[in-house]
Formats: C-alpha cells, sequence, structure tokens
C-alpha cells in the first residue's frame, strides 16, 4: 500500500529548470563570461554543491555569488509579469492523490526562502502535508536524506513512499532511501544503468495516476 507520494520541485513540479538555465545564460554572458552549461552536474543539487561545481569549473575567481543575485533579479523580474510555470497534468495528480487520500509532501534542494514562495504562488502550497527543503539537511541529493526527512514528515514507511523526479541525482537519492522512484525526465534523459533502478518512467505527471492504480493491485 502507498502512504505517501514525494515530489521535487524544479524540473518535476515547477518547469523552471529551462528559465534558470536561460537566465543564468543571460546572466553570465552579462558579465563577458563564455556560458557552460553544466545542468548534468547540478541539477538537483543543493546550493552550497551547486556553488563547488561552478568554483571546480571556472576557477576561484568566477563571480559565484554576483551571477546568483543576478539571475534572482532576472527572476523576479519574469514572474512579475508571468505566473510561476507549472509542468503538465501536476493538478490532476494532486487531485487524485487528494481523492485516495495519499498525502503528498515536496522534498527539494531549493531552499526554502526561494521555493515556498514559488509553491504559494502557482498554488501547490496547500496540496502538501509536508515540506523539506534543502537548507534543512546536511547532505544533498544523491544523499537520500531530503527524502527520508519528507517520509518522517508525513509519518510514512520509506519502502511505502512514491518519490517523483525529473534528476538522475534525485533518482539516486530516492532509490538510497528505499523508496519508489519514479521519473518524469525534463532535461536530462536516463542513462542505461539509472533505469534499472527505476520503479516507473512516465512523460506527464497525470501518467502516474496510470501507475499508481496498476499499484492497487499488487
Amino acid at each position: 500500500m502507498i502512504q505517501a507520494a514525494i515530489f521535487d520541485m524544479d524540473g518535476l513540479m515547477l518547469d523552471t529548470e529551462r528559465l534558470t538555465k536561460r537566465l543564468r545564460r543571460q546572466a553570465t554572458e552579462e558579465m563577458g563570461i563564455p556560458y557552460r552549461d553544466l545542468i548534468d552536474r547540478i541539477m538537483g543539487r543543493s546550493e552550497p554543491e551547486v556553488r563547488r561545481v561552478f568554483l571546480e569549473e571556472y576557477g576561484p575567481d568566477y563571480p559565484y555569488d554576483t551571477i546568483k543575485e543576478r539571475i534572482r533579479r532576472l527572476r523576479r523580474e519574469y514572474l512579475a509579469g508571468n505566473p510561476v510555470p507549472v509542468k503538465p497534468g501536476l493538478f490532476q495528480l494532486l487531485e487524485y492523490l487528494k481523492k485516495e487520500g495519499i498525502p503528498a509532501a515536496v522534498a527539494s534542494s531549493t531552499y526554502r526562502a526561494v521555493a515556498l514562495p514559488l509553491l504559494e504562488q502557482a498554488g501547490i502550497a496547500p496540496y502538501l502535508s509536508a515540506m523539506a527543503f534543502g537548507d534543512m539537511v546536511q547532505r544533498s541529493k544523491p544523499d537520500p536524506d531530503i527524502f527520508l526527512l519528507a517520509a518522517r514528515q508525513l509519518g510514512a514507511e520509506p519502502a511505502a513512499c512514491v518519490v517523483l523526479e525529473d534528476s538522475p541525482n534525485g533518482i539516486l537519492a530516492a532509490h538510497r532511501a528505499g523508496m519508489l522512484p519514479v521519473m518524469v525526465p525534463d532535461l536530462l534523459e536516463p542513462e542505461p544503468e539509472l533505469e534499472k533502478i527505476l520503479y516507473g518512467r512516465v512523460e506527464r505527471l497525470d501518467q502516474v495516476i496510470i501507475l499508481m492504480e496498476g499499484m492497487k493491485d499488487l
């Protein structure tokens, strides 16, 4: 019996990975620095880990904080005139979970101060029974800490939790937590080795409903 569904946020519930990638390119090139796509290394990572990757790639003089602040300003400007971009099928799935009495949680590497306003603005927060953010754990994905925290918040057994993720780091974290990883690919497709640990793979969030309906017969 499935006791809970745990969602990643960026690239899974919210279509923000593409937006952030575009804004990072803009902010980097504004400073005359060649843009390098590091999405495969930073997706699903916490803020300190993302910082470490950029300094390793560009060197210790890389103006990480300046570019980060520029990205924040650009994001605020964008969201002031546009709705928070939500992934297709999200609310259909959230309504299904609510109807079935299956609690939902978010487990995002994004820090609470950034993530919570997005969840509230998008109308997602009222559906969530628990929230775990990157500044609430010491180790980020692919370590399992954030998913285990979400399960504890929900009072659910890890083995009875479905985790919905778009990133390889998130899938690894869910697997290491002893949960059921379901991938909804966004910017990265799963490698063959990663596919071996997937419980399922779907292209849209509302297709998770079919998957969960099938689990009732197990």
